[in-house]
Parts: structure tokens; C-alpha cells; sequence
């Protein structure tokens, strides 16, 4: 089958009709757990029916989706190993992405069955991090390893943002209750009727902010996942980001004679290797435990000279030959990522070849809009469908008395701000967990008790998905890969 000028065969299509219908349904799954929390408030208080506030909140995900850089996206695939990002159209590449993304899957859906609030960001994570560790055991040598230093910043995101939520949401509510004397708006929500006009408003611009930040941040988390299964099938096709402008190019091209002469200067006379050898100096290099030696910096411009070559006389991406493209695209993810570490390692300045990163950047870690409608239409009707377990949990088995109009404010507020500002940094955070967290902030703050039996179950659900995760993850993987090479022959 031709796509693209790209020649697919039945089975590479099999697996990415597969592949991506699983990537869109933990989309659709994180519908069903983090966007029903948006709109728990406004349901439960009746600000909104049921109906419309689902189809509100799924139109601002949809829009926070659209609108999002996808830095979130490839800050989470950056946990996976380099040489599995860099081989992911290999057996092993499929069988990995089958594997973290159906032991996310599995564990999200059965959480959501019980109504347990749990983490989207901590069950992919955890599973990622089982499949890393297989992938570590089969390829240490060649670049394999668990990036534990990006894991840590993901981690700290994930483990900071409920205390953040929790602690915020709480002084919001003791604020409230200093400076606006309207004793019903602290009390539980009447179910026979509406609140206030301007509460209702408020709880409303509240729903709309926390679904645009979800979609914002955890709408990308499945994103580049996403990717990387398309560019299974079509490998050429998807390589580089075709929608790079000329003037952009230009400007890559110029940033690339610039690195050239920059790494000219610290190359020390070594002569460059060949291209191949070059390669896999990267590739180890950045590797987890990769350390700096004087075969990088040579290595690196061989890589930076290869790309240059390739750019020269073009003014579009698609003037570059489709089957060009794969190894270019393998060129300037390699230069990128070296360039990243050597100036965490203080080998060469922050600033110094800033925009060469950018440019290259831009050229592999991208997300087609037709991807992020994909996946926001799964997150918007995942929240349809899926809501009412979670609203119910949310409202009302927080906290010993139901959920009050400010509480509910309060924690959406606290919600929207630190997603606003996690994204800002492209950094994952749990919606699940922020909001949760703030419900039970609110009520500590409300002194109306908190639910031990329910707080016992969510922290047990929020303990436990990234060792079980870790352990589908890894064991799925291994299966995986038996299937893969003995049973279909992709290796």
C-alpha cells in the first residue's frame, strides 16, 4: 500500500491501526478520570446540567489541546531510553510502545471501574519506566538505561503538585471566608436548587479554566506516544516536521554553520569519524550513564556536517528525498540531545548554541494538528461518557459533608493556576491529584472532616500505580517482545 509516496505493508498498518486506536483510548481514558474532575463541581452544585457541562468542558479541552506547544508531550518520551526512541520503527520500538501504553491502560480503566480518582500521568510514567528497565537489561550497551534524571523532574512535578494543591486550595477557602460574608456559599450545596448567580458564574469560568489547562498539559501526555507509533508506519513520511517555514530552514541552515565553526574551535585536531562511528559515539554519550570524552565533540560535527549537506539548496522539508528523511531525522534527534547534555555538563555555555537546539528541536519534536484533534475529540468524549463515577467520589466521599460552593472554587482555582504554571515549565502534573488534593484542603480548611475510608483508598490507588504500572509495563515488554520476534518475525 502506498501513503505518501510511502510504500506500508499490511502488517505495519495492522500494528499502527492498532497502536493507535490504544493511544486513543488512554486518551479517552484520561477523559474519563481527569476531565471529570473539572466538571465535578459545577455537576454536583448544579451550575451546569450534566450534559452541558461535559460538553463545555470537552470544547476548552479540545481547545487547550489544539493550542498546546507539545513540550509536555516529548518531556514525557524523553524518559524512554535514546536508542529506543531513535530505533522505535524496529520490532522492539513496536512491542515497547504496545507494551507502556496498554499497562497504562489497564490499570487507569480499572481504577476508573471502582470510581478511584488516579493518576493518567503516573500510570503512563510508571509503565515507561517498567518497559525502560527490559529495554536497559537487552541493550545497556548500546545507549539503553533509564533516564532517572528526567524521571526525577517528572517525579517532582507529580509528587509537589498535590501538596501545592492541597495547602493553596486551603488558603484560598480561609480568604474567602475573611473577606465575602455570604454565609451559603461555605455551606453544602443545596441539590434542590441552583447558587447564586455570580457563585454560578464563578464556578463556571472555574470549569472552563481547569478543562483549557487540562487539555493544555494532560491532553499532550499521550501525544507523543502518539507520534511515535505513526512514525512506526510511516517512517519517512512523519520523519521532520514538514511544516517548517523556509525562513525557519534558512535559519537552521545559518545556526548549523555557526555550530560547525563553533565546535571547530574545541575539537582539539581529532579527526571527525565517519558517519556511522559517529553515531554510535552519540548514542553512547547519551546514554544515562554516558560520560564526556574528547571522541564527542568530533563526533557531534560529523553529524552537524551531514545534516548541513542535506539542507543545502533546500527551502522546504519535502524537498528533502522521503527516504533521506529517517536517517536525517536519527542526525538532528542525536545532535539535538547531545547538545542538551553538554551544556548540563558545563561543556559548553547555556547560550552558546541555543538556537541550534531550538532549530533541531523543531525539526523532530513536533505534533500535526490533525494529532492533537485526535486526541482532544478522545479526551472530550471520554469525559462523556466516563464522568459520573468520579463526580460522585469528588463531591461527595472527600470530605464527611457534601461539597460547599467555595470549596469547590477554591480547588478549581488552585487546579487551573499550577496547571498554567506547570505547562509553562513542560512539566506533567496530575489534574486528578491536584484537584483531589484541594477538595480535601477545602474541607480540612471548612473543618467539615474528611472521609478516612475514601482518602484511605485514593492515596492506596495514588501509592500503587507506579509499582504496578512499573510491573505491566516490564512484563507486558518482555511478552512483547517474544511475540514480536518468535511468533511475527519483527526484529
Amino acid at each position: 500500500m502506498n501513503i505518501g509516496g510511502e510504500q506500508v505493508t499490511a502488517g505495519v498498518m495492522a500494528f499502527a491501526a492498532i497502536g493507535i486506536c490504544i493511544s486513543l483510548f488512554f486518551e479517552f481514558i484520561n477523559g474519563f478520570h481527569d476531565t471529570a474532575n473539572a466538571v465535578a463541581t459545577v455537576i454536583y452544585t448544579h451550575s451546569l446540567p450534566p450534559t452541558a457541562a461535559v460538553i463545555w468542558s470537552g470544547i476548552w479541552n479540545f481547545i487547550g489541546v489544539l493550542l498546546s506547544s507539545g513540550t509536555v508531550a516529548y518531556s514525557v518520551v524523553a524518559i524512554l531510553p535514546p536508542t529506543l526512541v531513535l530505533n522505535v520503527s524496529s520490532g522492539t520500538g513496536a512491542a515497547a510502545l504496545f507494551a507502556l501504553l496498554l499497562g497504562a491502560v489497564a490499570w487507569n480503566f480499572g481504577t476508573w471501574y471502582f470510581g478511584m480518582p488516579c493518576s493518567s500521568s503516573h500510570s503512563l510514567i510508571g509503565s515507561m519506566l517498567g518497559v525502560s528497565l527490559v529495554y536497559t537489561l537487552i541493550d545497556a550497551k548500546r545507549g539503553g538505561g533509564i533516564h532517572w534524571d528526567q524521571a526525577g523532574q517528572v517525579f517532582l512535578s507529580l509528587l509537589i503538585s498535590p501538596i501545592v494543591g492541597f495547602v493553596a486550595a486551603a488558603l484560598i477557602l480561609l480568604a474567602l471566608r475573611r473577606f465575602v460574608k455570604t454565609p451559603g456559599l461555605f455551606e453544602p450545596a443545596n441539590p434542590e436548587k441552583s447558587p447564586p448567580r455570580w457563585v454560578r458564574g464563578l464556578l463556571v469560568i472555574t470549569c472552563t479554566g481547569v478543562s483549557f489547562a487540562h487539555g493544555s498539559n494532560d491532553g499532550q501526555k499521550g501525544m507523543g506516544l502518539l507520534m511515535l507509533v505513526l512514525i512506526v508506519a510511516l517512517p519517512s513520511s512523519l520523519a521532520l516536521n514538514s511544516d517548517i517555514k523556509p525562513d525557519e530552514l534558512q535559519r537552521l541552515t545559518t545556526e548549523l554553520d555557526h555550530g560547525l565553526q563553533y565546535l571547530g574551535a574545541k575539537e582539539q585536531g581529532k579527526q571527525p569519524p565517519r558517519k556511522e562511528d559517529a553515531k554510535t559515539k552519540l548514542t553512547e554519550y547519551n546514554a544515562p550513564k554516558g560520560e564526556f570524552n574528547d571522541e564527542v565533540f568530533p563526533a557531534l560535527i560529523t553529524e552537524l556536517k551531514d545534516l548541513r549537506s542535506n539542507l543545502t539548496g533546500k527551502s522546504s522539508i519535502e524537498q528533502i528525498p522521503l527516504h533521506d528523511r529517517p536517517a536525517q531525522r536519527q542526525s538532528a534527534f542525536l545532535a539535538q540531545q547531545t547538545l542538551k547534555k553538554l551544556v548540563k555538563q558545563k561543556q559548553i555555555g547555556e547560550k552558546d548554541l541555543d538556537a541550534l537546539e531550538d532549530g533541531l528541536k523543531k525539526a523532530v519534536e513536533y505534533i500535526p494538528i490533525w494529532v492533537k484533534a485526535a486526541v482532544a475529540l478522545a479526551l472530550g468524549v471520554g469525559t462523556m461518557i466516563g464522568w459520573r463515577r468520579i463526580v460522585t467520589t469528588v463531591a461527595e466521599r472527600i470530605g464527611k459533608t457534601h461539597l460547599a460552593y467555595a470549596q469547590g472554587a477554591s480547588a478549581e482555582l488552585t487546579t487551573m493556576g499550577t496547571i498554567f504554571l506547570a505547562d509553562n515549565f513542560g512539566l506533567p502534573v496530575s489534574t486528578t491529584h491536584v484537584l483531589t488534593s484541594g477538595i480535601a484542603g477545602t474541607m480540612a480548611a471548612n473543618q467539615s472532616g474528611l472521609q478516612k475510608s475514601t482518602l484511605r483508598n485514593i492515596i492506596l490507588a495514588w501509592v500503587l500505580t507506579l509499582p504496578v504500572c512499573f510491573f505491566l509495563g516490564a512484563t507486558l515488554f518482555a511478552g512483547m517482545l517474544y511475540l514480536f520476534f518468535n511468533i511475527l518475525g519483527w526484529k
